[in-house]
Parts: structure tokens; C-alpha cells; sequence
């Protein structure tokens, strides 16, 4: 049960604090901290991987006096270690007085103590304290006596009374020191051991300790790309804000290339806006039906806004919503009933006695007060009548005409329900302070109340005190969610602690009912009456909090009814019939159908329009900003249809007080930019403003992944960064790619997972690449393309680990290296089979540089490296490549050869590429290489990185 207890993670904290107070030893206390932190999660899955960064190095060298000083000298000199260090000095004063006092007597002074102490108690429990009192006068005579004839007695018992006030100063000396325990225990492992600690694991995971990667769990965020929550500020977001900021009203198109995280960047606006709402372009070019799909969006999301429901169109027969309706308010009525009124007939059995003595006693008082006050306002009215208090008659006319006159003010009821609200709940508790104060004011209970003994007053205090500790324990641990399983079965400490707080409770009213002096007071004749009173305060309070709801604006009026027009079609039918009732009939009957027609798009603009200043003028004047965001326009196709889109819509944008935010294609983005060279179209009419939403950095995409998943490491998002060229939504597949690899192969290193990922990627490319080169026209002499295609993707599909990637290697060199002035100079191709294959050799190219970069032991020297030779060794850089192949394959071989040089990579296909650095990792499938040497366990350190390549002539 307790290694249970010890495994649970919400508990683990609480115990550990536990074990600082029961051993507060300083050794004690640092193995306590030395334990917890190995057994957190996130720095235990790190260890057992490489061979030198085990627990058991850790705990070893954790222990030694060089790491224990470190420890020590990391947390220095604080209060809480002052505190402790002085908690221990008293301690051991306390103890040595102790002891000191005990050696001086005969008697063993714990077993004196008690035959002291527990007659002491039983005289008390069972006579009263009176008892007590003459018992402890009695022992003391005696004790005199003894004194008085010259025995050792009082010195005896003296030494062993000063050695048990000393041993309680010892005891609350060491409850000091627990607690001071506790505090220090928390410095030193939070401020002492943790940084030491992993700063040791670094050094013990020997080169690139970031390149580890160890998944502990499900990554919620990487699997949901679209859940809320996630989103991290980002230069875009900060320029967005700022021209907000800037603006009262107008049009912002968001432009990107796709997956750049425009759309994130348009939810995420909309939720900090007052009222926000995104929607979605047609797919289709059909502005109409856009139109009427945002009219109703924003008449819903008003609605629910300001606290109605939409309304629900019918769909069943009128019999079938009065019969659901109806089923409803019956399944209400019988809750309510069967808890109302089995409560209401209790209430007023109890209280039915004490009300009839009440009634009794003041029936005739009130009775003659109720008839002479009856008996002024008839002669008060007689008066008037007749004419003999003229100014009382002037009084009532203005009245009158006041009452008449606030008809559309009625300020005199919500004078009242002000006056109420704030003096209800004060009236109330008054009643209930009344009721209960009550009690010290009634005479035949201050007669009852001497007779209550200590003993049973103490059991009493007792357990109120201890069901009231359960019952807030029971709200505290509401939201904590504590539980335990045993076996199959799962307790909640939520219902522990009120099933104890029931059966404590339970328990003190069946003590109050049986003990005769405490049943005496419960029986007094007006209790009755005080709970009744203590209830009807209670409920008097709460109602004073209670307000009628609020009529329903006209605005939220006026949008249901643009909700009936826009998704309904209302048909109207009137019928006259005219006949006689005779033996020969003669009549007439005509009917008349009306229907409504829908809007079309001039008059559903205009009814947009004038809904949507409405609406944006009553949030203004409470100082909240209306937001509305147009997703997706860039799906439409070309840039042609997005601007005729822009043209159909632009009768809705410039709304006063309304912002648009619209994402757009970067070309839209660039016809605005171009501002009317050579000439102008309607974005120059269209648009405020244009945000390009940038690709995210590599420090953006750390905090991207960080805040979705607690796995990733920097140089895991280092890869996912450079695969997908800093967008963000390739930035989260790649992220959830790499994890599965991860549990595919099993491995920890990034070299191994950055080999299957790339390698993995580009045979996916390359297999694209094919099947649109199958489509071009072909000749014997350029045929020999298609065979480097195949053998490469040949070679890519056997490729099962690093020992056979020697084959692989060259073909993809041979493959990369080649230019369009030595391989296709002299072959019968067309120009787009041309563009196609320079394109595949610019991503194997990029493919083979990354593998280079990723997969050699010591990046992080190699990086710093790197960086030393000029902006293109700079990490981002990579990043800046795979972006600039969506541009031209020319321009970006052109970076990717200046970045290969700044990292001193090879500018030629002939050299062994990789084959000695990886010859110094292990195979995740096999234990030795190609030429039959063993090789280390999977996860070993890898040795001295290898030499970097000699700069040839293209430095």
C-alpha cells in the first residue's frame, strides 16, 4: 500500500515534505532531496540511455564530498538554512538539559509522569474537576510530609517533573526543527540538488546531450494542431496588435504562404477581441451564399453574446412540440416536488407548535392593531371624499399624474428593488444573528446550561471541530481530485472525507440527543422557533441577491428575426367563407397565400450592413470592439478569383467601429504592396492595411513545440525547423513525424531519427517527382534520367540502417551534385521536364546537406563552428534553404552551397560523404559495421567527434 502511495504523483510532493519532518537530519535531508530528484519523470527518462549517465553514476557521484560542497555552495547562506541550523543548535541544548535532569534522579521519570497523569485524567473524566482539585491538594500534603521527615521523595519527584517539562521543551524543539526541516529541504532540492544534478546528467551524456530524445507521453498539442490554448506570441501577432491599436475601424488582410499559421493568427485575434468571430471563404466562388452564411453567424454569435440562445427552427409537427415541451415541464415539476415538498411538510411540522404558542400569544395584539389601522385610512379616505383635506387631495392628484408619468421610467419599482437588493441580505442576516443570539438571552437555558460537564463539553467541541475539518476537507479536495485505486476500485478522497464528515456529524447529534444535560437544552420550547428564524434569515438573504431577468433588447429582436427571413420561408394563408344555414345554401369562399420572398444580394448587403452598425455602435458605447475574421480566401484558386471575391464583398467592409482581418495569398499581398504599379485593382480600394505573416524563427519554433509537447529538445526543433522551413503547420507534422519514428525504431539519438526522417521525406518527394516526370515525352537519350530516379528511389526503399548506406550515399550524392551544365546539357527534354528535374536535384541537394549536418556526432561544436565562418553557418539558415525551394531550385542551390561551406562539407560527389563519422555511432539494427568490427550497444557515447573536412578551393 505505501509503494502505491508513493507512485501516486499529486501525493509524492506531500510525502516527501512528510519525510523532512520525521528525519531532519542534515544527511537525512540531502538523501531525500538526492532521491526525489532522480525520481522526477522528466529528468529519470534521460538516464540508463548512454552508458556513463546512469542512476546509479548519478547517486554515486551525488554523494561525493566534491558534489555535496557544490550542492551546499549553490544554495549558500539562506534564512531557511540559518532557521534550520539554529533549530538543530536548540535542539541539542534542549535534549543535554534533558538528559541532565534525568540523571539526577532514581526513578524512572517517563513511568512517574504517567502514574502521575493518568489518575490525574481518570478523576477528571469521572468526578469533575472539583475532584481533581482536592486530589492534586491531597498529593501535595503528602508529598510536604515526606519532605518534612527527611526522605528523598521530593527530590526524586522534583527531578523527575523538571525532566518532563524539559522533555516537552525537547519535543517542541523538535517539531521546530521538522518544520524548519521542511523549508530548508525544499531550498536545497529546488536551489541545490536540481541545478547540480543536471548539470552533472550534461556532463555525463558526453557530447550533444540535447540530441537525446525521450518521449514520456502523449503530445496532446502536436496531435490536435487545431486545439485551443497553444498559441504563443509571435512577431506577427505583436504587429497585428499594434495596428489594432492604431486603428477605429478597417480592413487587414493577413497574407502568408499556406501553413504559415494564418489562420492561427485569425482565431487567435477573434478570441481577444470583445466580440470576434471567424469564418470561412466558399471554396466556390459564390459571394451570396457567403453572405447569408455570416449574416446568420452573427446574428448567433450576438445573441449568445449578450446571454439569449439562438432560436431553434422547428422541425416536428406542433403535437410533437407541445408534447415535448410539455414532458419537460413535468420531469421539472417532479424533481422540484420531491424535494420541495417533502422538505416544505417537515419544516412545518417542526415549526408548527412553536407558531401556534406565537399566534396565541399575540393574536389579540395584532388584531387590534390591524383594526385601528384599518379604521384610520377609512377616515382618512371619508376626508378626502368629502372634501375636508383639500392639500391631501392636491398630494394625491400629483401622485397620480407622477405614477401615470413613469410609465416608460419606472423608476419608482427599481428605486425599490435597489433599496431591496442592498438591504435584503442585511435584513436577513440580522434575523438569523437575532435567532441565534437568542439563545444567550433565554433564562430556563442559562439555568441548564451549569449542569453541562466539562467532560461532555469537550466531547462535544471535539467532534463539531472534527466534522468541521472534514467538511472543508471535502471542499478543498473537490477540485484536487485525489483518488486511490485498490484493484478495480477507485476512492476519491472527496468521498472519504464526506462519508467521515456524515458519520461524524451523525455521531455528535446522536451524543447531544443521549446525554441528559445537553438534551435538556436542545428540548427548550423555543428552539423551534430560533431555527426557524435562523432559516427563513438564511433564505431572506439569498433572495435579496435574486434579480428578474431583463427584457430582450430590440437589437437581439431584431436579430431573430433576420435569422427567420435568412433560413426559413414563411407562408401565410387567409381564408373568408360567407354561407347561410338554410335548406338551400348559398356562399362564397376565398383564400389568399402569402410568402416570403428571400433577399437578394443588393438588399442582403444592405440589411447586413445596417445589422452590423447597429450591433457595432451598442458594443462601442460600452467600449468593446467588434472583430470579424474571412479565412481561407486564399483556397479559391488564382489571384484573379481572389480579387473578384474582394470586389463582390467589398460593399460590407468599412463598417464603422468593425474590424476585418482577411487572409489572403501572398500575391494578393503584393498587388497591394505594389500600391498601384502599373496599376491599381480593388485592394487599393479594398484594404487598409496588409500584415505578411513571416515564416516562425528557430527560437519561435523551441517555443512552439515546448509549449505543445515536454519532449522535444532544441535540437529536435532544430530538425522540425528545417524540414519545414519555419511553417508553422509542417512545423507540428514534422514534430508528431519525429515522435513516431521514435517508437517505430526505438532509438534516443537524433542522428538515427533524423536519418529515417529525412531520408524518409525524400523518398516521398522523389516519389512525386517520378510519377510527374511519367507524364513528359522521353527519348533513348534521356532516359538515363529515369534510371537515376529509379535506382535512387531504388535505393531509398532498401535502405534498412546505416550499414548499408553506402550505396545510398553515392547514388544521392551523384544525383545532387549535378547541374544542369553537366548532366542535361546534351539530352532531348522538354522545359518542364527540365524544371522538374532540376527541382528534384535542388531537394536531394538540400535532402544531402541536412543529413550531413544532423546526422555527424558534436553539433554543437560544429554549429559554433559553423557560425564562427560568417551569417550562412548561422542554424536558421537551413530553414532559409528549404523556403527558398519554393522560389527557384537555382537560388537555392545557390544558399545551400554557401552554407555547405560555411559547415566545410564536400562540393563534390566522389568523396565518401558521412562514411567516417557514422562509422562511429551504433547501428539501431545491427551490432557491428559493413566491415565486421563490433560496435557499441544502441545509445552509446560516441567517441571525439570526427576532423572536419579539409576547406578545399571553394572556401
Amino acid at each position: 500500500m505505501l509503494w502505491s502511495l508513493r507512485n501516486k504523483p499529486w501525493l509524492a510532493p506531500w510525502i516527501q515534505l512528510v519525510q523532512f519532518f520525521r528525519e531532519p537530519s542534515r544527511d537525512e535531508v540531502y538523501e531525500r532531496c538526492v532521491d526525489a530528484a532522480l525520481d522526477d519523470p522528466q529528468r529519470a527518462r534521460k538516464l540508463d540511455i548512454r552508458p556513463r549517465a546512469t542512476r546509479r553514476i548519478v547517486l554515486r557521484e551525488m554523494h561525493t564530498p566534491v558534489y555535496r560542497a557544490a550542492v551546499f555552495t549553490k544554495v549558500g547562506d539562506r534564512k531557511e538554512k540559518t532557521a534550520y541550523d539554529k533549530a538543530t543548535v536548540d535542539l541539542e541544548r534542549a535534549r543535554s538539559r534533558q538528559q541532565a535532569a534525568a540523571d539526577q534522579t532514581e526513578w524512572p521519570w517517563g513511568i512517574v509522569c504517567a502514574l502521575i497523569l493518568a489518575p490525574s485524567f481518570i478523576v477528571l473524566i469521572t468526578s469533575g474537576f472539583l475532584a481533581l482539585l482536592v486530589a492534586l491538594l491531597s498529593a501535595a500534603l503528602g508529598t510536604f510530609i515526606l519532605f518534612w521527615i527527611g526522605t528523598a521523595f521530593w527530590f526524586n519527584l522534583r527531578c523527575c517533573l523538571i525532566a518532563a517539562a524539559l522533555g516537552i521543551s525537547a519535543a517542541a524543539g523538535r517539531v521546530e526543527l521538522g518544520y524548519r526541516a521542511v523549508f530548508w529541504g525544499v531550498t536545497l532540492h529546488d536551489d541545490g540538488v536540481v541545478p547540480v544534478m543536471d548539470g552533472m546528467i550534461r556532463h555525463l551524456m558526453g557530447e550533444d546531450p540535447d540530441s537525446l530524445f525521450v518521449p514520456q507521453g502523449a503530445s496532446t498539442g502536436l496531435r490536435a494542431p487545431r486545439a485551443p490554448g497553444f498559441a504563443i506570441p509571435t512577431g506577427a501577432m505583436d504587429q497585428l496588435q499594434r495596428k489594432l491599436s492604431h486603428l477605429d475601424e478597417g480592413t487587414i488582410a493577413v497574407c502568408g504562404p499556406r501553413g504559415v499559421g494564418k489562420s492561427t493568427l485569425l482565431e487567435h485575434a477573434a478570441d481577444q477581441a470583445d466580440f470576434g468571430l471567424v469564418v470561412q471563404a466558399p471554396a466556390t466562388y459564390a459571394p451570396h451564399d457567403f453572405l447569408v452564411s455570416l449574416s446568420v453567424r452573427l446574428c448567433q454569435d450576438y445573441m449568445q453574446h449578450e446571454g439569449y440562445p439562438a432560436p431553434e427552427f422547428a422541425r416536428l409537427s406542433p403535437f410533437h412540440r407541445m408534447l415535448n415541451s410539455t414532458r419537460r415541464r413535468i420531469k421539472a415539476l417532479a424533481r422540484w416536488t420531491t424535494f420541495a415538498l417533502p422538505a416544505a411538510a417537515l419544516l412545518i411540522l417542526g415549526v408548527s407548535s412553536a407558531a401556534r404558542t406565537l399566534y396565541d400569544q399575540y393574536q389579540d395584539a395584532v388584531a387590534d392593531t390591524a383594526d385601528t389601522t384599518v379604521h384610520a385610512v377609512q377616515d382618512w379616505i371619508r376626508e378626502v371624499w368629502n372634501g375636508h383635506a383639500v392639500v391631501t387631495s392636491v398630494v394625491v392628484i400629483i401622485v397620480a399624474m407622477a405614477w401615470w408619468g413613469s410609465r416608460h421610467d419606472p423608476w419608482v419599482p427599481r428605486t425599490l428593488g435597489r433599496l431591496w437588493n442592498r438591504f435584503g441580505a442585511k435584513l436577513g442576516m440580522l434575523l438569523a444573528l437575532a435567532s441565534l443570539g437568542s439563545v444567550f438571552f433565554d433564562p430556563q437555558i442559562r439555568q441548564l446550561a451549569p449542569d453541562v460537564q466539562f467532560n461532555t463539553f469537550a466531547a462535544a467541541a471535539f467532534l463539531g471541530f472534527g466534522w468541521l475539518l472534514l467538511f472543508a476537507g471535502s471542499q478543498s479536495l473537490q477540485l484536487m481530485d485525489a483518488h486511490l485505486e485498490i484493484g478495480r476500485w477507485t476512492v476519491y478522497a472527496t468521498d472519504v472525507f464526506r462519508l467521515l464528515a456524515t458519520l461524524v456529524g451523525t455521531y455528535l447529534l446522536y451524543f447531544l440527543i443521549r446525554t441528559p444535560s445537553t438534551y435538556a437544552l436542545l428540548a427548550d420550547p423555543e428552539n423551534p422557533l430560533r431555527l426557524t428564524g435562523l432559516v427563513a434569515g438564511g433564505l431572506l438573504a439569498r433572495a435579496a441577491g435574486w434579480r428578474p431577468r431583463p427584457a430582450k433588447p430590440p437589437l437581439v429582436t431584431r436579430c431573430e428575426n433576420h435569422l427567420y427571413r435568412l433560413q426559413t420561408i414563411q407562408t401565410t394563408t387567409n381564408t373568408l367563407s360567407n354561407g347561410t344555414a338554410q335548406i338551400m345554401t348559398m356562399g362564397g369562399s376565398h383564400a389568399t397565400s402569402i410568402s416570403t420572398m428571400p433577399p437578394n444580394f443588393p438588399a442582403l448587403v444592405e440589411e447586413f450592413r445596417d445589422l452590423l452598425t447597429e450591433i457595432a455602435d451598442t458594443l462601442a458605447r460600452r467600449k468593446q470592439r467588434v472583430l470579424i475574421g474571412i479565412d481561407e480566401v486564399d483556397r479559391l484558386g488564382s489571384d484573379a478569383q481572389a480579387l473578384a471575391f474582394l470586389a463582390e464583398i467589398k460593399a460590407i467592409l468599412g463598417v464603422r467601429h468593425v474590424y476585418y482581418l482577411i487572409s489572403v495569398a501572398e500575391d494578393v499581398g503584393a498587388a497591394f504592396v505594389r500600391r498601384g504599379l502599373p496599376h491599381r485593382d480593388v485592394t487599393d480600394s479594398s484594404l487598409d492595411d496588409i500584415i505578411h505573416v513571416e515564416a516562425c524563427t528557430l527560437t519561435e519554433a523551441k517555443t512552439i513545440l515546448d509549449k505543445r509537447s515536454e519532449d522535444h529538445t532544441p535540437h529536435t526543433a532544430l530538425l522540425a525547423h528545417s524540414l519545414s522551413g519555419g511553417l508553422l503547420r509542417d512545423l507540428l507534422r514534422y514534430g508528431l513525424q519525429i515522435e513516431e519514428i521514435q517508437a517505430k525504431t526505438g532509438t534516443h539519438e537524433l542522428s538515427h531519427i533524423a536519418r529515417e526522417l529525412i531520408l524518409e521525406e525524400l523518398a516521398e518527394t522523389l516519389a512525386g517527382f517520378r510519377t510527374l516526370l511519367g507524364k513528359q515525352q522521353w527519348t533513348q537519350d534521356s532516359s538515363d534520367i529515369l534510371s537515376d530516379f529509379r535506382t535512387l528511389c531504388g535505393h531509398l526503399k532498401t535502405s534498412q540502417c546505416e550499414c548499408t548506406d553506402g550505396p545510398l550515399r553515392h547514388a544521392l550524392a551523384e544525383f545532387a551534385h549535378q547541374t544542369p551544365d553537366t548532366r542535361l546539357r546534351h539530352t532531348d527534354i522538354t522545359d518542364s521536364a527540365r524544371q522538374l528535374i532540376d527541382e528534384a536535384a535542388a531537394y536531394s541537394y538540400f535532402s544531402l546537406t541536412l543529413l550531413e549536418i544532423l546526422t555527424t556526432p558534436g553539433l554543437d561544436r560544429r554549429s559554433e563552428d559553423a557560425k564562427s565562418e560568417g551569417p550562412y553557418g548561422a542554424l536558421e539558415q537551413l530553414a532559409e534553404a528549404r523556403l527558398e525551394l519554393t522560389i527557384s531550385p537555382y537560388s537555392a542551390r545557390t544558399l545551400m552551397t554557401h552554407i555547405r561551406k560555411a559547415w566545410s562539407l564536400n562540393d563534390g560527389p566522389n568523396i565518401d560523404i558521412l562514411g567516417s563519422a557514422l562509422r562511429q555511432w551504433s547501428c539501431p539494427l545491427h551490432g557491428s559495421d559493413p566491415f565486421g568490427r563490433p560496435r557499441p550497444r544502441r545509445g552509446r557515447v560516441p567517441g571525439p567527434a570526427a576532423p572536419p573536412h579539409p576547406r578545399d578551393h571553394n572556401r
